[in-house]
């Protein structure tokens, strides 16, 4: 039997571990987790709070060089910038630790138990190997997709990454695994301005709306169906929306239920391959059409977990 309510990891470090003056809208994690609180489906979430990921866990996608002088505090000034968050604080290795630990924590929860998983944080698919970018220190699909088939013993595992941001760094670490599909749906004139090649890219032209942004997403699903995976890593960034300041695909908030509602329905409804939810970017002005969205995505997957 299983249990019917959604997991989700958490931790207070994911809106606290970033500096108050960064660019970065730091408060949506916290905002979300109250907002999902004072929903109707908080009697079926489950908060779980994120153990720190190792150093071996990290090595499994990470240089070994790149990952010591994180973790020690020695990354320079160009660096951190070119990963973002600046200002760093001093709480943000241990950020960086627990985020990723709740990635693990939920790829190894779906593999055990089946059902939907969640991380309320992550889908950081700008990390590479041996350096970060776009807000990404290390690449917590990547991790979680070795680690599923490594050391979970897994057969397959598919990354269907719905963001409005190509999964650079997801393609290039992954690039020689045959047993980990790679699939981006994402706008075709935005970051990264250098495109990596996954298994599967597809672009969409900004202002493309719902229906067109949709025909897409239907088109990657089936895709990831006939891969027969295992596992689905689910990053789900909410960064389309015609309110997104770095979107540009003009997608409502409606388009992006329906998205959810396919991805959660083709795949588990219906194959019932487990789902790890990855939140993904969102960086609408105001914060709070970002915050919609999520708490559609988390409430959508509550409800698709009561049908267990």
């Amino acid at each position: 039997m299983h249990n019917q309510k959604l997991p989700i990891w958490y931790h207070d470090l994911y809106t606290n571990g970033i500096d108050v003056k960064a660019r970065f809208p730091r408060d949506r994690y916290q905002k979300l987790l109250t907002r999902l609180k004072q929903s109707e489906s908080w009697d079926y979430i489950e908060i779980k709070s994120p153990r720190k990921i190792t150093r071996n866990e990290l090595l499994i996608a990470h240089s070994i060089d790149y990952v010591d002088r994180f973790l020690a505090g020695n990354l320079d000034i160009k660096e951190e910038k070119r990963i973002g968050l600046t200002p760093w604080t001093a709480r943000m290795i241990e950020r960086t630790q627990r985020l990723m630990g709740g990635a693990i924590e939920a790829t190894e929860y779906a593999i055990q138990n089946g059902g939907i998983t969640g991380n309320m944080a992550g889908g950081t698919h700008h990390a590479h190997r041996d350096f970060g970018s776009g807000y990404c220190v290390f690449n917590d699909l990547a991790v979680s997709a070795i680690h599923a088939i490594d050391n979970l013993r897994l057969d397959k595992v598919a990354i269907l990454d719905l963001d409005v941001h190509q999964g650079d760094g997801t393609a290039t670490i992954l690039q020689d695994r045959d047993d980990i599909l790679t699939i981006s749906v994402h706008c075709s004139t935005n970051f990264p301005f250098r495109k990596s090649v996954s298994d599967y890219d597809i672009p969409v032209e900004p202002s493309t709306g719902d229906n067109g942004y949709l025909q897409q997403v239907e088109k990657a699903i089936q895709l990831c169906l006939e891969f027969e995976p295992d596992l689905v890593l689910y990053q789900a960034g909410v960064d389309g929306l015609e309110t997104d300041s770095l979107g540009k695909l003009s997608v409502s908030r409606n388009g992006m239920m329906r998205r959810n509602e396919m991805v959660f329905n083709s795949i588990f409804e219906a194959q019932s391959i487990p789902i790890v939810v990855f939140m993904g970017g969102g960086y609408s002005k105001p914060i709070e059409h970002t915050i919609d969205a999520f708490e559609d995505l988390f409430t959508q997957a509550a409800q698709f977990s009561q049908k267990l």
